[in-house]
């Protein structure tokens, strides 16, 4: 009985430890975000706007974005800060979504726009070619876990 009780302590303590790894590993090995006047700079040709919501279906206290994504001709940036967590992904989706389940069965039909490294604000260049009217949102995705994190729509 006592080695069934510590056998299950070790158990839990390894998974906490494991879970706590998961989530700080990214926090700890990110590269620095840019600064806000550099975002702004970036984001000053912007043809797209639109609000990261923590309010959305599919997000919640570890899956959440705030702040402000924008599109221009070559880029997309956000200014804000996002959940940290491993191996995300921003997205250009043709129809807005909240929620995993809503995103899924559209993932095929969305652009990867590239990973997403920082979790205070970001910059990705756009593919050659990329033309955002035939999208009208901007997801970020985990995917790893195929987690929502959030999304915004911007027209």
């Amino acid at each position: 009985m006592r080695r069934a009780i510590t056998l299950t302590t070790h158990f839990i303590a390894i998974a906490f430890g494991f879970a706590l790894g998961v989530y700080f590993l990214p926090i700890l090995t990110a590269p620095p975000s840019p600064d806000a006047a550099t975002l702004d700079a970036m984001a000053q040709d912007a043809v797209f706007t639109a609000e990261f919501s923590r309010d959305l279906l599919g997000s919640d206290f570890l899956h959440w974005g705030e702040g402000t994504v924008s599109l221009t001709p070559t880029q997309l940036v956000h200014k804000g800060a996002l959940a940290p967590g491993p191996d995300y992904m921003a997205y250009l989706v043709p129809n807005y979504v909240t929620h995993e389940d809503e995103f899924l069965p559209i993932k095929d039909r969305s652009l990867a726009i590239g990973p997403v490294k920082t979790f205070k604000g970001f910059a990705l260049d756009l593919p050659d070619g990329v033309n955002p009217e035939e999208y009208n949102t901007v997801l970020i995705w985990c995917e790893a876990f195929s987690e929502f994190i959030t999304a915004a729509k911007y027209r």
